[in-house]
């Protein structure tokens, strides 16, 4: 066995791997970029060696420094965790010969499932079901052009080296195909090193479900069950589940063992993932592409089996045999796993950058697990992915995952920048993802004019007016204990009050009777146990029997209580205020309906029009990057380009104004 690993990654898989090692008394190496000296994954490894700026092609995947850190270590074998160098062959060769041992498959294995079209042709000559489409490289958007009319529309366009949802984009006509086929090249030359693209058939009603591997080099290949990840955006992993909610025990062994046939194919060992794409009208399952490495939501199938896969792919690495047999995999209840991104679903779902001011997080224990490469006070870079933290549950059937889930996401404390988390929570809540009734379509479908908020639910209602009304009493009886008040100018003290959630008028009397609130409002009666006090972020609390969680924030005179998936602003007053406040002026918002502002903090890499250029509504004027994704930015209106007030190539913020209209 190893004594000393160096992980080639940063974040939570990082840390992940570092927590892993460690249990198994195996000491560990970190490597680091610029942005990332002060990154919890540099904190917890025994050494770090630091390779470079932040730009991943001047750190992260500099495989030459890479190899010198493990002879200036000595670290004898190296896991890539996903992304970067995980699925390089040349990387696995450059290891090789320089005799570290790498944590993941051979390099002819990467090499042939790495390139979507090869891998195609392989999965084709296997046996294995393979989405119908154009199997070669494209020429150019002409080429493109005659394929898509050949296979009939909708088509997906995807890069051959491509994973992650980047460098994919989805036609459903001519034009379409045409305007996002460079932005597909340029996404695809950004993320791999590679543009080439291949088009395939979409299938209706799509699925997307994966049979997770683990092999040695023994030649034992067994399948760990399904993963569900039909919940996507922009064809990126949101929500994935096992086992999946949808398969057949005939369909979960028929789909894991061509799963097996292919990975025996390429002589496969270590863990690699089998994607297929599967119809949610005839259960027909098409082969997609294989991972030949560690995936994002590989916890959902370690809380549903009872394996650590990190530890398997080490042993595996080090010659061990796998210690159990196809017939000894277990299905144990049920897991789901939530991605928590920094980027806001209320905008679009734009990324999020800035530096995370405060950070609590659910308890974790049997049912909850937090995979996580961030703390209060990291930064989050526009050099890397956004992601926050994975959200794990597990419980024993899927009703009671899902509701693990809502509790312990609101039970989350985030600020600093913009978050997902009432996005997650409203789907959590959502009838159709809670009855299984799910494609790849799904947020698109449910959320065609954007993300405002899950819907207040009567409960959550009687908890958001009982969670204000304690909070201000105990607020108010803070404030009019401190000295040095002039007398009548402190806040008026009683039992009555006026609860303004969101506007609406709820008249409360709430009273402190010893361990708990009793609060009497339009809608009933609460009583509430709370050991909050002013200053706590989250308001934890049992009302009626029911545990709840209420983020706080203090926003002027009021509260913002985000809970359920939504954020409410709140406000208490004396009856007599409530009164007087419907004379208030309100002044407008500015506007900006002349205005093309930058959606999120990136690089413009194009501006499309010139001053005088008449637009007409939805034309592409400029292409933000961010996040190595292009957001092609469109005219609001049909309008004539009055000024241009950045130009291609510079670093632009969020709100930031690109181009004026007349």
């Amino acid at each position: 066995m190893f004594t000393k690993i160096l992980i080639a990654n940063r974040g939570e898989i990082a840390c992940r791997v570092i927590r892993t090692a460690r249990a198994m008394g195996i000491a560990t190496v970190a490597v680091y970029s610029d942005a990332d000296a002060g990154a919890l994954h540099v904190a917890m490894a025994d050494e770090a060696v630091r390779l470079g700026p932040p730009p991943a092609a001047q750190s992260y995947l500099l495989a030459d420094a890479i190899v010198a850190a493990c002879k200036a270590t000595g670290a004898q074998a190296v896991h890539p965790g996903y992304g970067f160098l995980s699925e390089r062959t040349s990387f696995a060769a450059a290891l090789e010969a320089a005799g570290i041992a790498f944590i993941g498959p051979p390099a002819l294995a990467i090499a042939a499932m790495g390139d979507k079209i090869e891998s195609k042709k392989l999965a084709r000559a296997a046996g294995v079901s393979v989405v119908p489409g154009f199997v070669g490289e494209i020429a150019d958007a002409d080429h493109a052009v005659t394929i898509a009319a050949e296979i009939g529309y909708p088509v997906m366009m995807k890069a051959s080296a491509g994973g992650g949802g980047k460098g994919m984009r989805l036609a459903f006509s001519e034009a379409e195909l045409r305007e996002g086929y460079q932005s597909v090249r340029n996404e695809a030359l950004a993320s791999f090193g590679d543009d080439r693209l291949f088009i395939e058939k979409f299938v209706t009603s799509p699925r997307h479900i994966e049979i997770q591997l683990i092999g040695d080099k023994q030649g034992n290949l067994l399948y760990l069950n399904e993963r569900e990840c039909s919940v996507q955006r922009r064809h990126q992993k949101v929500i994935e589940e096992a086992p999946s909610p949808f398969l057949t025990p005939d369909q979960r062994r028929a789909m894991g063992e061509q799963a097996v046939m292919l990975a025996r194919a390429v002589g496969y060992y270590s863990a690699g993932t089998v994607e297929f794409i599967v119809s949610g009208a005839t259960g027909e399952f098409y082969f997609l592409e294989m991972n030949t490495r560690l995936q994002v939501e590989h916890p959902v199938t370690e809380m549903t089996t009872g394996l650590d896969l990190v530890e398997l792919m080490i042993r595996v690495a080090a010659g061990e045999a796998l210690p159990l047999t196809q017939e000894q995999v277990r299905l144990d209840g049920w897991s789901v796993e939530s991605r928590v991104y920094a980027e806001d679903p209320y905008r679009g779902f734009l990324p999020s950058i800035g530096r995370l001011t405060t950070l609590r997080q659910p308890r974790e224990d049997a049912t909850t697990r937090i995979d996580t490469g961030v703390i209060e006070g990291s930064e989050i870079s526009i050099h890397y992915d956004p992601l926050i933290a994975k959200l794990i549950t597990h419980g024993a059937t899927r009703e009671a995952a899902i509701d693990a889930q809502v509790d312990a996401i609101d039970a989350y404390v985030i600020r600093g920048l913009g978050h997902n988390l009432d996005f997650l929570s409203a789907v959590m809540q959502h009838p159709r993802f809670r009855a299984g009734e799910l494609t790849t379509g799904f947020i698109a479908e449910e959320y065609p004019d954007g993300f405002h908020g899950a819907p207040l639910m009567d409960e959550t209602l009687g908890w958001l007016i009982a969670a204000a009304a304690t909070i201000h009493m105990r607020l108010a009886a803070r404030a009019g204990a401190i000295d040095g008040k002039l007398i009548g100018h402190g806040p008026e003290w009683g039992d009555r009050w006026a609860v303004m959630l969101d506007g609406t008028r709820h008249d409360v009397r709430a009273i402190e009777a010893g361990e708990f609130t009793s609060v009497e409002w339009d809608g009933g009666a609460l009583r509430v146990e709370s050991a909050w006090s002013p200053g706590d972020p989250l308001f934890t609390a049992e009302i009626d029997g029911s545990a709840v969680s209420v983020a706080v924030e203090r926003v002027g005179i009021g509260y913002r209580l985000t809970a359920r998936g939504g954020k409410h602003m709140a406000r208490v007053l004396t009856p007599r205020a409530a009164d007087l406040q419907v004379h208030m002026i309100v002044r407008p918002a500015p506007d900006t309906s002349r205005l093309l502002l930058s959606p999120m903090p990136g690089l413009l890499t194009g501006v499309r029009v010139g001053v005088g250029d008449k637009v007409e509504a939805g034309q592409p004027v400029a292409v933000v990057e961010a996040m190595k994704m292009e957001n092609i930015l469109r005219a609001p209106r049909a309008a004539t380009v009055k000024a241009l007030r950045a130009a291609a190539g510079a670093s632009v913020a969020a709100d930031e104004v690109l181009i004026e209209f007349d």
